[in-house]
């Protein structure tokens, strides 16, 4: 028993947390370059920079160089030169791409547009330390481009839609990472769908609608607004000019980016034929006629393979205007990403797929938190799509984790390693616990059973040490090896809500998994009492097993009270931790 009670209580220190995927070494640059050269050697520049080359540079961009580095107007300071780029590549021709050298001369920095400034200034800003107080900078050389055109995510799910806080937060995160797309398309906003969609916003709203654009801009990002009028849509010149009149009022608040979602509905608004025509037209009278706006975006009525039983999708491919983008979730409504399933659908459409890809989302399982790595998308996959969109959480920093990964998978989509991604987003985000959040994340990733029959890997390195476990126990002996690695998983499960309540400063982020929170370190104490009835009984020492037993039960009580009073979206309302091995193990 000494043995067992110590590990529980000091294993923890060692910061023990184990991964389910094979890691490599981080760069510390968010994405990865696609090409980057970095020596061991530092420099300081000992009287700043001044910028040089092209100008009027991008406001947002010069903003963010300048908090990065040490600027001054002396006759001494250092050139950073802005200057076009001269590769004529095609994916050093994308919006986004940019060469960044660093020498002990100068910095130069090569662009396509103003996105391309801004993204090489964000990766500066991570290569910039300091040392004694003073600005260092590697030695380097980076060539760099996005593998996807439009990154970032859709905000596409039932239930309570973001506030304007959360939307103006993500916006800010999604600039930082180098995402290039926020869709706002919330399906219970009834000025987006049924029954309000013709009508135009409220003034609130509509000047949220505005800063949300003004917001957007500043940080590279496309605001796309979304309609969604399939319900009740009548296909007539009426409803056509309805659509046109919504758009214009939305390109008045700053909105330079569209979307028309089909998405969900049945009967007349499902018509492949009138849907083209719809799009054709809003394409020639409103997208072709603003030279500032993006193409237009649809979302189909078959939006996945599984539903594409008819020939739906060869008359989009064949009527739809080739510059309309068409969104896609891959072969069923929740499901990973492959080669073989985009190369399908684009077949089918004619033109590369946009994908929509239902991750974190999470309106199908109410009583689960999807904070595990984003796998399950084919690296190599890269050509195959123009756009990637993250369908995410309600819980809006909370999704952040997946987000995070889908910015690193569709900047470099081969080079993607979803582990260190993971890693990596939990170090972003609560880099003054990010162990205690990583432990958290490990034990909340799986949807439960669900009716889209998707799962996802949880406490995965802890299934074989649980089977190891309870087959020796069934056996009248103690596998002491094993429990004394679930021993301390279960400390660590208990130790760390206190260490991310304590040490982050995230509190909108607590805010939404609180709950959760509470539930797993119910989850270790529940775990580490469960493993101390278990070796008092093979003790055979009765009086302490029936106190642990007694422990136990209550601790199981108390995680069905916060099941019944904390979480009344989920039906039957539940708050899960560890559900798919973890919880099991303990009942068991």
């Amino acid at each position: 028993m000494k043995t067992l009670k110590y590990l529980l209580a000091t294993m923890f220190l060692l910061g023990v947390c184990n991964l389910t995927h094979s890691q490599k070494l981080s760069l510390g640059i968010f994405p990865e370059p696609q090409e980057v050269t970095i020596s061991s050697q530092t420099y300081a520049p000992p009287h700043g920079y001044a910028l040089r080359g092209i100008n009027n540079p991008d406001a947002d961009a010069v903003k963010l160089l300048k908090e990065a580095l040490p600027f001054a107007k002396s006759g001494k300071s250092l050139p950073l030169e802005i200057k076009k780029l001269k590769d004529k590549t095609p994916e050093m021709q994308r919006s986004g791409a940019y060469t960044l050298t660093i020498t002990k001369k100068g910095i130069t920095i090569g662009i396509v547009d103003d996105n391309s400034l801004f993204y090489a200034a964000q990766t500066l800003k991570q290569l910039a330390k300091y040392d004694e107080g003073k600005k260092i900078l590697p030695l380097c050389s980076i060539k760099d481009y996005p593998d996807v055109l439009f990154r970032g995510t859709v905000e596409g799910f039932y239930g309570q839609p973001w506030s304007h806080a959360d939307r103006i937060e993500q916006i800010r995160f999604y600039g930082r990472i180098k995402l290039n797309t926020y869709i706002y398309g919330p399906k219970d906003d009834p000025y987006h769908s049924s029954p309000n969609w013709r009508k135009p916003y409220p003034a609130e709203e509509a000047e949220h609608i505005k800063e949300l654009a003004k917001e957007a801009s500043h940080n590279k990002v496309n605001f796309v607004w979304a309609i969604h009028p399939g319900q009740d849509i009548q296909w007539n010149l009426t409803d056509s000019m309805n659509i046109l009149s919504k758009f214009e009022k939305m390109y008045d608040l700053g909105v330079r980016s569209f979307a028309i979602f089909f998405d969900d509905i049945s009967g007349e608004g499902a018509r492949p034929e009138k849907q083209a025509g719809l799009l054709n037209y809003i394409h020639k009278e409103f997208i072709t006629k603003k030279n500032d706006v993006q193409p237009l975006i649809m979302c189909p009525t078959e939006y996945n393979r599984s539903w594409a039983k008819t020939d739906y999708l060869d008359i989009l491919g064949t009527q739809l205007d080739p510059a309309i983008q068409i969104m896609w979730t891959g072969d069923r409504v929740v499901a990973d990403i492959t080669k073989e399933g985009v190369e399908w659908v684009n077949n089918r459409i004619r033109r590369p797929a946009y994908i929509w890809w239902n991750f974190p989302v999470s309106d199908y399982c109410q009583d689960h938190l999807l904070m595990g790595p984003a796998y399950g998308l084919d690296t190599q996959a890269a050509g195959t799509m123009t756009g990637f969109v993250s369908n995410p959480m309600e819980y809006a920093e909370a999704s952040k984790v997946a987000i995070f990964g889908v910015g690193m998978y569709t900047w470099n989509i081969e080079n993607y390693d979803p582990t260190q991604a993971w890693k990596d987003a939990c170090d972003f985000m609560i880099p003054e616990a990010s162990m205690a959040f990583r432990i958290f994340c490990e034990h909340n990733c799986d949807p439960g059973p669900n009716g889209h029959q998707y799962r996802r890997e949880e406490s995965a390195n802890y299934v074989a040490p649980i089977q190891t476990f309870l087959t020796g126990y069934k056996k009248n002996t103690f596998p002491e090896q094993s429990a004394n690695l679930l021993g301390t998983l279960f400390a660590q499960i208990t130790a760390s809500p206190s260490m991310i309540y304590s040490q982050s400063p995230n509190k909108r982020l607590i805010e939404q998994i609180n709950p959760w929170l509470i539930q797993f370190e119910f989850l270790g104490k529940a775990g580490t009492s469960a493993l101390h009835m278990a070796h008092a009984w093979y003790e055979k020492d009765r009086s302490y097993t029936w106190q642990r037993y007694l422990e136990t039960s209550a601790l199981l009580d108390s995680m069905k009270l916060i099941n019944r009073t904390l979480n009344q979206k989920a039906q039957p309302k539940c708050v899960k931790d560890g559900s798919k091995d973890l919880h099991p193990f303990i009942e068991d």
